[in-house]
């Protein structure tokens, strides 16, 4: 006699021979993008977000980009640049608005936002928290769907533009320093390296994300020595095993700081903090104890800085001093090497835009792509960031609820 269970196994066995139905892949629709890069109005902004090679490959895949003229030339692209390479040079920033997608640096003005359309897409930082209070609700009003580029993670869960500008900020702290250490530039007259027979130069790095990490490696491949300061210890933990060197590091200990910063010739400033203000962690008197010429890099300052003496400066006036101590205090340094740091720009919005396109659109990949949903703040005209909401006491909804509903 056979049991239920045999016969339900027999019969599955026989289905599992019958001729199955073949599942094919639905195709994806690509999409034609029409791209509009304006030129940065911003003080002090010299990077642009596509180079002419990423323009090249993005018109070759089909696409169409409209560049503002002049837009590249601080990053020292001209407009036959971009022209060569597949590119419509606008005259007028109103031209560039009227393209699908907007590819900003940063964020745009209440002016720029004026020039949008509505249900536009809008690719620029996200500093809202310092520009006017209006500049959002006019994008909301527009049904803009606004992404922030230094909150999009990729599939690591990285910030990957805020990784790479943070690179080379790091990197260019401590060439920036070098400089301000020479007899050329009325320092001490001291090299940024090590020579044999000779003490070397002593940095403190206040920071061990991305910034001082990097900061860190420049410095020791100078021959310099290195004192590390955060108040994670897996971060310092993870700046060990990234260097490949054991280096002094230390949770932010205000006497065991002080005494550091008695004996360093540079510190860098390089806190970094999700949102709101960066802690301020060196005072007054620790900068007064600081050795006479010796140099401050407070790469923080975008956020208030983490020197109680700190203050913002341009590129074109860059330093003061403070108890005979030189203070470099520009943001955004990334903008000093703006044709480097446009590249890593480019290096990144390039293959995103391709990507987006073979999805079938923006929308498709906010929906599938939770890495690039993340930096969504305003989704055709909903605000879906909680902290934005909150600072400007405006109602939001959460993203994952409305791609849900759709």
């Amino acid at each position: 006699m056979i049991s239920s269970g045999d016969a339900l196994k027999s019969l599955a066995r026989e289905a599992a021979m019958l001729p199955q139905e073949e599942m094919l892949e639905v195709g994806r629709k690509k999409q034609s993008l029409y791209i509009g890069i304006p030129k940065e109005t911003e003080f002090q902004e010299q990077r642009v977000a596509l180079v002419p090679e990423a323009v090249n490959l993005l018109v070759s895949n089909g696409h169409r980009v409209v560049i503002e003229t002049n837009a590249g030339a601080n990053a020292n692209f001209s407009d036959n640049d971009y022209s060569e390479a597949g590119a419509k040079i606008a005259y007028s920033p109103e031209e560039v608005y009227e393209s699908d997608i907007i590819l900003k640096v940063t964020p745009p003005s209440i002016k720029e936002i004026s020039l949008m359309k509505h249900k536009q897409i809008l690719f620029s930082a996200l500093q809202l928290t310092v520009q006017p209070g209006d500049a959002l609700k006019k994008l909301i009003s527009k049904k803009i769907t606004a992404i922030a580029w230094d909150y999009v993670q990729d599939e690591e869960g990285v910030f990957p533009i805020i990784r790479s500008m943070g690179e080379i900020a790091g990197t260019t702290s401590i060439l920036i320093s070098g400089e301000l250490m020479s007899n050329a530039n009325n320092g001490k007259g001291l090299m940024l390296g090590g020579v044999a027979g000779i003490t070397p130069p002593e940095v403190v790095i206040i920071g061990a994300g991305t910034v001082g990490q990097y900061a860190a490696k420049a410095a020791l491949a100078l021959g310099v020595s290195v004192k590390v300061f955060d108040n994670s210890v897996a971060k310092l933990r993870r700046i060990q095993r990234d260097l490949g060197q054991r280096v002094f590091t230390s949770v932010i200990q205000p006497k065991v700081l002080s005494k550091a910063l008695k004996r360093c010739d540079v510190a860098i400033g390089a806190l970094r903090v999700p949102h709101g203000r960066t802690p301020c962690v060196v005072s007054d008197d620790m900068v007064r104890s600081m050795k006479e010429g010796s140099v401050i890099v407070d790469v923080s300052i975008d956020k208030g800085g983490c020197f109680e003496t700190s203050k913002i400066t341009t590129h074109e006036s860059p330093t003061f001093k403070k108890h005979g101590v030189i203070h470099y205090c520009v943001p955004n340094i990334a903008s000093r090497v703006s044709r480097t740091a446009s590249y890593a720009l480019s290096n990144i919005f390039s293959p995103l835009l391709i990507e987006i396109a073979e999805r079938g659109g923006c929308e498709k990949l906010i929906q599938t792509e939770k890495g690039f949903r993340h930096g969504v703040y305003v989704y055709k005209g909903t605000l879906t960031s909680s902290f934005l909401g909150e600072t400007f006491n405006l109602p939001y909804k959460d993203l994952d609820l409305l791609i849900s509903a759709l």
